[in-house]
């Protein structure tokens, strides 16, 4: 199964990611944890992300889109994925499109998880705490909501037309929001038979 997985910071994806591949036996690639390994390793990638992380704003298209081609260039991938994280904008769909039919592959489908925005500032202020990423303020976070409004959010429209979105509501404890997504990609299952 390749997918995607799409919402705002803090909608709850890399938790849904991980029970997702767990589920059906394919790697969960996210971006931001191949971006935070390299900024904990001091890479020089990672030096250049920080500093973009920093401000709240993205990494680049032409970064992030050859880490991902890379990614899913491993054997583990072969057989499906999960991608959180990523694309992030329309040039990013255009690039993992090219990339799948260039393997001979397209996708299954786009989950979108639906929340409320204050509800997502508060999940991320408590894992900045938990977790003591610096670069989780209230500041940061806020803009990193618009961002994703401006830039991200406009895919769940191109992947409408495709006929691949599925909305998922993210509202809730994480097992609740599970079934919900286990029930969604049975009916898909079940649609494609």
């Amino acid at each position: 199964m390749r997918l995607i997985i799409l919402g705002p910071p803090g909608a709850g994806k890399g938790t849904q990611a991980a029970r997702i591949a767990e589920t059906y036996g394919i790697p969960a690639v996210s971006t931001g944890d191949i971006f935070r390994s390299n900024i904990k390793n001091g890479t020089e990638l990672g030096k250049q992300v920080q500093e973009i992380l920093a401000s709240g704003a993205y990494v680049p298209d032409e970064v992030t889109n050859a880490i991902v081609r890379d990614r899913l260039e491993q054997p583990d991938a072969e057989q499906g994925f999960l991608l959180d994280g990523y694309p992030r904008t329309a040039a990013q769909v255009a690039e993992l499109d090219s990339m799948l039919g260039e393997a001979g592959h397209q996708l299954d489908a786009v989950l979108e998880l639906t929340v409320d925005t204050d509800e997502v500032v508060r999940r991320l202020l408590k894992r900045a705490q938990v977790e003591g990423r610096a670069d989780d303020t209230e500041e940061v976070i806020r803009h990193r909501q618009l961002v994703y409004t401006q830039e991200t959010a406009p895919l769940a429209a191109i992947y409408r037309e495709h006929g691949l979105l599925r909305q998922v509501d993210g509202m809730g404890d994480a097992g609740e929001v599970t079934a919900r997504i286990g029930q969604c990609l049975e009916d898909l299952t079940e649609q494609a038979r």
